[in-house]
């Protein structure tokens, strides 16, 4: 048979076309052996696939810590600084300080006459006035002195009118030289001594009559009765102990309570601000919601070289019996300065071995240290005397190791806050 004429080419294709049909139909591809071939390449991408994730785990971290090191290194380069601006202090700070509560007049009542109590009229919580009456003293004793001392003077005053009737009809008598001048001098001289003796006994009786109106306890001042340490029939002692076991000494003991004293001790960096006309208040625990309007009376214009304070009394008006003397009170006192300075948040402050130091950004971002001096504290807050200017970019919260030409870059700029007046913890005595 005759093969027509046909290209090689097609020839082949044809050839391959009618052999892969017949190949394909001769294979089971479920047979074991194919099964097996197919797995020997399937290990090779597994293994490769498990390569390439170990490689991307390994990578991609070191490439993430790589990126986040520049990053660090470019911020330490030029560290993020938060600033704030310096501005006017409060011209009034409250400073608070505790004190004790003291009557305005507070005595001991002591006998001025030795005898026994015959009666006392006041107990303890007893309000009196002055010169009242607050307890008898029996003085028998006493009383017959002065009878004796009042008839020693009627003898004296006759003697005396004696002398001189005498005298006077001597000195008459030596004009007519019908006495010598001796004897009319010796009239003299008698006359006198018996005035002498007279005044003597005057004295005597008013010293006894002195002493017998001390047989009546009378208060120097109005007050309250705060004690009472005798009672009826005690012995009592002219500026002696009393009778009774274990008496100081004191017969009564009174306070004046409507006007109260409290004394408070004013640190010497605000000493110069407390004057006569200082507003002042009291608080006390047991009213919390209540201020006693008060005034300060007087300073010692002196400093304690042990405390370095100034002693200040703060008086207060009492007359509705609120307070009580010994009790605890605070003291607030509004300080008032004319020429308030410039403050500045605590967190801004470095301590450096030079001095207190802050840290300010200059026109060309970089920082400037500046030495400033305290003034007064607020608390969270100081006023700084000198070293900034209202203008003045201040790092706040700086770190210990910033130093002067460090380039930074600023995150964000607030003014600072005006201080609250409040005293700070420090200046409370």
């Amino acid at each position: 048979m005759t093969t027509p004429n046909v290209p090689s080419n097609d020839r082949d294709a044809t050839a391959s076309t009618e052999r892969v049909p017949v190949a394909r139909a001769g294979v089971d591809e479920s047979t074991p052996a194919t099964q097996s071939r197919r797995r020997r390449l399937m290990l090779p991408i597994a293994l490769a696939c498990v390569a390439a994730a170990l490689l991307t785990i390994g990578i991609v971290p070191r490439l993430a810590a790589s990126t986040a090191l520049t990053k660090q290194v470019e911020a330490q380069r030029e560290p993020m600084v938060q600033v704030v601006a310096p501005r006017r202090a409060p011209a009034s700070q409250e400073l608070l300080l505790p004190g004790a509560v003291t009557p305005y007049a507070d005595a001991s009542i002591y006998a001025r006459t030795s005898g026994y109590i015959q009666h006392w009229y006041t107990d303890i919580g007893a309000k009196v006035k002055t010169g009242q009456t607050l307890a008898d003293i029996e003085t028998p004793e006493l009383d017959a002195q002065l009878k004796q001392a009042r008839a020693d003077e009627a003898a004296a005053q006759a003697n005396y009118d004696y002398a001189a009737s005498t005298a006077k009809r001597w000195q008459t008598m030596l004009q007519t030289q019908s006495v010598s001048q001796q004897d009319a001098e010796t009239k003299t001289s008698d006359m006198q001594a018996k005035q002498a003796a007279l005044e003597a006994a005057q004295a005597n009786v008013a010293r006894l009559t002195e002493l017998v109106s001390y047989e009546k306890v009378t208060a120097p001042f109005d007050g309250v009765i705060t004690t009472r340490n005798v009672d009826v029939g005690a012995l009592v002692t002219a500026g002696g102990s009393p009778g009774l076991a274990g008496n100081p000494g004191e017969l009564f003991h009174i306070e004046q309570t409507d006007k109260l004293r409290i004394f408070v001790n004013v640190p010497q960096d605000d000493a110069a601000y407390v004057t006569s006309g200082t507003q002042v208040y009291l608080t006390t625990q047991q009213y919390p919601s209540r201020e006693f309007p008060a005034t300060v009376a007087r300073s010692a214009d002196a400093i304690d070289p042990v405390s370095r304070t100034l002693r200040v009394e703060i008086d207060v008006d009492n007359r509705d019996g609120a307070l009580m003397p010994g009790a605890y009170a605070q003291a607030h006192l509004a300080l008032q300065t004319t020429h308030p300075a410039l403050d500045l948040p605590v967190s801004a402050l470095l301590f450096r071995p030079n001095g207190v130091t802050v840290a300010v950004v200059g026109s060309d971002n970089k920082v400037q240290l500046k030495q400033v001096t305290i003034g007064r504290d607020f608390g969270t807050y100081v006023e700084v005397a000198t070293g900034v200017a209202e203008g003045d970019r201040v790092i706040d919260n700086p770190g210990d190791a910033i130093v002067a030409g460090e380039a930074v870059r600023i995150a964000s700029t607030t003014a600072a806050e005006p201080a609250s007046g409040s005293a700070s913890a420090g200046k409370q005595g």
